[in-house]
């Protein structure tokens, strides 16, 4: 693909009901760096149904210039649909890299766009910075199983894209008011062109939605919570305090809680105000998904588990000891 611009383009995925999903809006924070490294403007693409939502926040949230695709077809993400919108974009526009969240629709979508376009995709981002020897996107991902992390450049190809984890960045802060261009594309993508269609979204089978990207106050149970009985004390917990139920991998894979709570490598990676990680050792492939915590606090009997090399609070001792008086403590605290 000819490059035209460069420019620096941010994926604004969008709901149903059309508002922008935290994911876009977190990478135009390295989106701001990167364009600005590069000489080119930071654009948000806003691709869905009844967009205006969207647009405002990609808009408060920094871009400095938005291109919007509006139309009933893209309401629910369908490979094709949006893929076929963004490839026209891409071809008419030329940027000169593009970030899309690794979400299921950037993970489905950027793969097929990467290859329409006969350019690479680095997957799984966790890091994104410039190589200032050759000016590409230079992006980090994690390799061998999270055990090690490699950064990857994509010299010979155009544009750039890579998917980058959600929770990994904050979003800016948003002002209201800024007027920046918003480029309004008619494009239509006909019915028989678009050969898959969602019947039905199930957010968990067999219980409620499972938020953990966007909780502000997470607590975690692992390995050392013995057995799932163990995690009835971190739901007490996290009752107290309005918080999200997490885990590590190996309570998942022991089938003591479902994989919608998993945090770390495999699982999801999260950024809230306060994790607290109870029984947990910190093994690298945790530590990828929530060491952009605000304020961590772990718990542990083991005085040289890796979880405390990252703490910003350390308890050791017995669980089955700690969460009761620290639980009646808060219900205390609030009352």
């Amino acid at each position: 693909m000819e490059v035209k611009n460069k420019d620096l383009w941010v994926f604004i995925e969008t709901d149903e009901e059309g508002k922008a999903r935290n994911v876009g809006l977190e990478l135009l924070t390295p989106g701001r760096k990167l364009a600005a490294a590069q000489g080119g403007e930071l654009v948000g693409v806003v691709i869905g149904s009844r967009v205006d939502e969207a647009v405002k926040s990609a808009a408060a949230h920094g871009a400095d210039r938005i291109i919007s695709v509006d139309g009933p077809e893209f309401r629910r993400y369908t490979t094709d649909a949006y893929t076929d919108a963004f490839y026209i974009l891409v071809e008419k526009y030329g940027p000169t890299a593009v970030l899309i969240g690794a979400t299921c629709v950037g993970r489905d979508m950027g793969p097929r766009l990467s290859c329409r376009l006969k350019t690479g995709l680095i997957a799984d981002c966790t890091a994104l910075d410039i190589d200032e020897a050759s000016g590409n996107v230079a992006w980090t991902r994690p390799a061998f199983g999270g055990n090690l992390m490699a950064t990857i450049l994509c010299s010979d190809h155009r544009p750039q894209i890579g998917t980058v984890r959600p929770g990994v960045f904050k979003k800016p802060e948003a002002e209201s008011g800024r007027s920046v261009e918003v480029i309004r594309e008619d494009i239509h993508v006909p019915a028989e062109r678009i050969r898959t269609e969602l019947l039905e979204d199930i957010k968990e089978a067999g219980g409620a939605l499972v938020d953990l990207e966007g909780a502000e106050f997470i607590v975690s149970g692992g390995r050392g919570l013995g057995g799932p009985e163990g995690f009835a004390p971190v739901r007490e917990l996290a009752d107290a305090l309005g918080a999200t139920v997490g885990a590590s991998r190996a309570a998942v894979d022991a089938g003591w809680i479902p994989h919608s709570h998993q945090v770390g490598q495999t699982g999801k990676t999260v950024a809230p105000k306060v994790y607290i990680a109870c029984g947990i050792s910190g093994a690298i492939q945790h530590l990828a998904g929530m060491s952009g915590s605000d304020v961590i606090i772990a718990i542990n009997k083991d005085p040289d588990a890796p979880i405390f090399s990252v703490a910003d609070y350390g308890v050791v001792g017995n669980l089955n000891e700690v969460l009761p008086i620290l639980t009646a403590e808060i219900k205390k605290r609030k009352a």
